[in-house]
């Protein structure tokens, strides 16, 4: 299939073949990865990627648009359609850059903003003092309750009243639980404040029904389009359309020049697909693969922030376990199991060296896998990290052996032809 990329490039081509063969091979749990289907993957990989568009549908700065005004006209009626949104961009480059849009069409310099602190499960970009979204901007963050590890809206709703934000941010990168949109539309509304939901890990389980919308809460909602939604790497803006033209302003010319438009088309591709029941099944699956591997953790002894999970995602402290999480997720690695490392709310340790791991069940979940593989991985994730604990690497080779056995009974989409 890549006989030109081989012919011109035999140093990439391999690598991406390994790449190929680790995504086949290995159970992939990071919460924020998934497999697209052959057809996003075709659809990414076209001539698309040769033409320049700067600008809008019918309001192009190049001609030769009759044929990628209809491919980002399509996308756009379909995200509208998908989440019941009034406007919808479909030209952010990512997450980050979408977020970054929000600001620059309502903020100024100096201005307010509230989000999650990264801390307690929020995002860089929600105002975080490292981002230039906490440089630029006078940031307020919120946290957790220590005790249940949920959102202390009373913390909210005091912090917003006493700062008064021109922009309050929901929604994060490590939240377990179900998003509370009208809570925080009702603070929102309070202080006069935008209210603006990053829905980019759950867009594909609001799309699927398995997770409250945040459209007729939030003014603006912001999102990758890969993750749960299973499109390519990319990022979208849903807003209501008093302010679709501060938006699509912002993104273009504010913040981008041409669209990447091989992106665009898979967009479009990965939101027809996302509006079918097969969909709605794979979000409900997901979901419920989730719940039941959080039983078996529970049951073998780990402390899951928040007690437990609403939605794809996972996030256990290993405090207990007497082992941080870097060295957790670097011996799970081996034993084919890959997941990340990550902080976890009030946690003692560094960035770099954090007591938790964070991992989900988007990509299992598009293998077919379900609840029983889902238990199996649990006593294979507990297993590799007793085998941690105790430098056995020859135990997280054997998992690695059972992995692979797992993954030829569960082809990866897009990857059915990838040799064992």
């Amino acid at each position: 299939m890549r006989e030109a990329l081989t012919r011109t490039d035999p140093e990439i081509a391999r690598l991406i073949a390994s790449e190929e063969r680790r995504q086949a091979q290995k159970i992939r749990l990071i919460p924020s990865e998934n497999y697209v289907s052959q057809a996003v993957l075709e659809a990414t990989g076209t001539v698309l990627t040769n033409k320049y568009s700067e600008g809008y549908p019918g309001k192009r700065y190049y001609e030769g648009q009759q044929f990628i005004d209809a491919i980002e006209s399509l996308a756009i009626e379909r995200a509208k359609k998908l989440f019941s949104a009034e406007h919808a961009n479909v030209q952010s480059y990512s997450g980050s850059p979408a977020n970054l849009a929000v600001y620059l069409a309502f903020l100024k310099p100096g201005d307010t903003v509230m989000g999650m602190a990264l801390p307690a499960g929020g995002h860089l970009t929600h105002g975080w003092s490292v981002s230039i979204t906490g440089k630029f901007f006078k940031s307020v963050a919120y946290g957790v309750r220590k005790e249940t590890g949920r959102v202390d809206f009373d913390e909210v709703r005091a912090l917003a009243r006493e700062h008064r934000p021109k922009l309050i941010w929901c929604g994060g990168t490590a939240i377990p639980r179900t998003i509370d949109f009208p809570a925080f539309a009702g603070i929102a509304k309070e202080v006069g404040a935008v209210l603006v939901a990053d829905i980019a890990h759950i867009a594909g389980l609001v799309a699927g029904g398995a997770h409250p919308s945040p459209v007729g809460h939030a003014e603006v909602v912001t999102t990758t389009t890969h993750k749960t939604l299973r499109g390519p790497r990319g990022g979208m803006i849903l807003c209501n359309a008093p302010h679709a033209s501060a938006i699509d302003k912002a993104v273009f010319p504010g913040l981008q020049g041409g669209p990447h438009n091989h992106t665009t088309a898979a967009i479009a591709v990965a939101l027809s697909e996302a509006a079918t029941d097969p969909f709605r099944n794979y979000a409900a699956q997901v979901v419920a693969n989730a719940r039941a591997l959080a039983e078996e953790l529970t049951a073998r002894g780990y402390d899951l922030v928040s007690g437990g999970t609403d939605n794809h995602l996972l996030l256990v402290d290993l405090t207990r376990q007497a082992i941080a999480g870097k060295p957790a997720a670097q011996a799970l690695d081996r034993a084919g199991l890959v997941l990340n490392y990550n902080t976890v709310p009030f946690d003692p340790r560094k960035p770099f060296d954090p007591s938790g791991i964070r991992l989900g069940t988007p990509a299992v979940t598009s293998r077919g896998m379900k609840e029983s593989e889902m238990r199996q991985i649990g006593r294979w994730l507990d297993e590799a990290i007793q085998a941690a604990k105790r430098n056995d690497p020859s135990t997280l080779d054997q998992i690695l052996g059972a992995v692979g056995e797992m993954t030829r009974a569960f082809p990866a989409p897009g990857l059915d032809s990838i040799a064992p």
